[in-house]
């Protein structure tokens, strides 16, 4: 027997920062880990306690068996495509311009897998997750900063996942779960997400799969039942036009080129990508694997994409041009006891999650209503718990935060619980659907403060080495998010110009934000540049002095200008193993 040496050691970072290396004991461990005092494996989220082994395929460019290996966290990316705010979007966007828009939700499609493909590289290649990455990058100040934003982001999805499920519930139970006791039973969630995390990773992921597999079966079932014009289907995919659009048209086509990118989706995906076990010293294996990752991913987004296809055909063939009077005669002629939602008018109706499960009731019977709310509900319950896995991965990156598991998850939750639980309470069922713009525009905003990150990081060679990005790719990914920020940031100022009443007080707040909130992206796109190469930038003296420039890859765990006086970390490479 020969025992190959491990090639474990470890860095002690001192003060002055400078470094000592010292050999630790041969390890037995055949799966890479990488143990900081970020990333502390006795409460690390997702895969603390176990990787998926990669089998060794001899003589096969293309494997399926390695392709199932890799099969889970793209899925478990893709449902934030799948979440009750996007579900929403794509049934307003349906009855607004009915299939005119479905060109544009392919390719919103397509170009978030795009950007969804750096963030996986990201944690394949170095190891580190994105917020794990923006600990090492950035100084104290804008890393909280960063933290805050992300937070905020991650919060006001949970929300709508909190709304979708208790407008579901609120419709399964024909109202005798009222609002804000559905919002309450989401608190359960917390212990699901706990008790499910001890199951094993794969019986996790199979769950998840499951619940794509109830919305696929239930969402399709309503596109079978109302039987849309097939033709109509495939012309709005193929013809990238939107003749005779009105405005509300127009704008929904801005929410959907503006979902593409969901922030805190790549901090998600760049960690739960680590729950494989790659050999990282291995460029072949590193490359194997990031192929497999975007092959899996594509196939993920493939079918969420079918799945909001479904969506929007349905109510693009039941709600277009409809008036509100129209859908209450049929409402009332069923003897729906949801009928009294639509208003007795001639104005066009205003589609949410709650009014398409009762319009798809009065029309098509009872049973669709019902298996409306269980697919919602399947999107509110796989959402909140990827929204959870979330929040962990950006407050252990972030924070260093070392609480246990529970703790964290039931701090998010409750965030994200107590407001919605006072609007459900205090007000109606349409004030608490009407959230979702406002949350929608809410997210819209901390979009930079994921894809920024994620451009600079993936194109830095210290941090990629030879997997940084090319110019094509860095070309692309800049004018994607410029592209998609713009829209995001236009449709908040349409919903602060019509949504918020005039008053001076909140225009002023709104005016000093929004000056904070132009310096720190300048801030992070001057890093940006410097990470790119602008050496010009770093050499300045007020920059160098303000933003920290890349740091040298060194495992990408040293950082001298971490705010920490003293640090020490400990790298299990993944060569380690014994040879009989």
């Amino acid at each position: 027997m020969s025992v190959v040496p491990d090639a474990s050691f470890s860095l002690d970072f001192k003060e002055d920062g400078s470094r000592k290396r010292k050999p630790e004991s041969p390890s037995d461990h055949s799966v890479v880990t990488e143990n900081t005092t970020l990333t502390p494996a006795s409460n690390q989220t997702y895969f603390a306690d176990e990787r998926i082994q990669i089998p060794v395929v001899e003589n096969t460019r293309f494997s399926f068996r390695k392709l199932w290996a890799f099969t889970g966290p793209g899925f478990l990316m893709s449902i934030a495509y799948l979440d009750p705010g996007n579900i929403e979007s794509d049934l307003q966007s349906g009855t607004v311009a009915k299939y005119k828009l479905l060109w544009l939700l392919m390719w919103a499609t397509i170009l978030g897998l795009s950007m969804q493909r750096l963030a996986a590289r990201l944690g394949v290649v170095t190891g580190l997750h994105l917020a794990e990455m923006c600990y090492r990058q950035y100084r104290k100040v804008p890393r909280l900063i960063l933290w805050i934003m992300v937070e905020v982001a991650i919060i006001g999805s949970d929300m709508q996942e909190v709304i979708g499920t208790a407008i579901a519930l609120y419709l399964l139970s024909n109202k005798t779960i009222p609002l804000w006791g559905g919002v309450l039973i989401t608190v359960m969630d917390t212990f699901t997400f706990l008790l499910l995390d001890k199951y094993g990773l794969r019986k996790l992921e199979f769950l998840f799969g499951f619940l794509i597999t109830v919305m696929a079966l239930t969402f399709g079932y309503e596109y079978v039942v109302v039987a849309p014009e097939q033709g109509e289907v495939v012309k709005g995919l193929f013809i990238p036009w939107c003749s005779h659009c009105s405005s509300s048209a127009v704008l929904q086509a801005i929410g959907i080129v503006g979902a593409t990118m969901m922030p805190h989706n790549f901090y998600l995906h760049s960690a739960l990508v680590k729950s494989r076990a790659v050999d990282r010293s291995k460029k072949e294996d590193v490359k194997e694997a990031n192929f497999y990752f975007f092959v899996e991913a594509g196939i993920a987004l493939f079918v969420s994409f079918i799945i909001n296809i479904f969506v929007v055909s349905v109510f693009a063939h039941g709600l277009y041009n409809k008036t509100n009077r129209e859908v209450l005669e049929v409402c009332t002629a069923s003897h729906s006891m949801h009928h009294n939602i639509f208003p007795n008018n001639t104005e066009l109706v205003n589609a949410d999650i709650y009014k398409g499960g009762v319009f798809l009731g009065c029309s098509f019977g009872v049973a669709a209503m019902y298996i409306w709310a269980i697919g919602i509900l399947a999107a509110g319950q796989s959402s909140t718990m990827t929204g959870t896995y979330a929040g962990q991965f950006a407050m252990e990156g972030f924070l260093n935060l070392q609480w246990s598991r529970w703790k964290r998850v039931l701090l998010t939750r409750t965030i994200a619980i107590v407001p919605t639980f006072c609007v459900a309470f205090f007000t109606q069922i349409e004030d608490l659907s009407g959230m979702n713009d406002v949350l929608n525009a809410v997210m819209s905003l901390q979009l930079p403060f994921a894809t920024l990150p994620t451009i600079a990081f993936t194109s830095n060679e210290h941090i990629m080495g030879e997997f940084v990005s090319g110019t094509f790719t860095k070309i692309l990914a800049i004018l994607l998010s410029t592209v998609v920020i713009g829209i995001n940031i236009y449709f908040v100022i349409h919903s602060v110009v019509n949504d918020i009443p005039s008053n001076w007080v909140i225009y002023l707040a709104i005016c000093i934000f929004a000056v904070f909130y132009i310096l720190f992206c300048i801030y992070l796109v001057i890093h940006m540049a410097i990470s790119m190469g602008a050496t010009q930038l770093a050499n300045n003296r007020f920059i160098s002095k303000y933003i920290s420039g890349p740091i040298s890859r060194d495992f990408g765990l040293s950082n001298e200008v971490s705010n920490s006086r003293s640090t020490s970390f400990t790298i299990q490479d993944y060569g380690s193993q014994i040879e009989k």
